[in-house]
């Protein structure tokens, strides 16, 4: 497998599977042995804050400007209504 300039490989798809990893959503790390070998494991999921684009679709209404939607996805306050 080669490596590339910024050091990344890519992990084959039944390896991805077998593992559960999917992109964008599994965090990865690396384990050494007590021989230096070195594992590829999936990291335990932490509790972490929902993104705020999967939940402005809750808040989000069909009359909102443009500035109000980026406002919403930004986290930001309204700034008109």
């Amino acid at each position: 497998m080669r490596v590339t300039s910024k050091g990344q490989v890519t992990i084959p798809r039944n390896v991805r599977e077998s593992m559960g990893i999917r992109p964008a959503e599994t965090e990865i790390e690396f384990l050494q042995d007590e021989n230096g070998r070195w594992y590829i494991a999936k990291a335990q999921p932490r509790h972490k804050k929902a993104s705020r684009f999967r939940t402005a679709h809750k808040t989000g209404k069909l009359t909102m400007s443009t500035d109000d939607i980026m406002a919403l996805t930004r986290g930001e306050a309204w700034p008109s209504s």
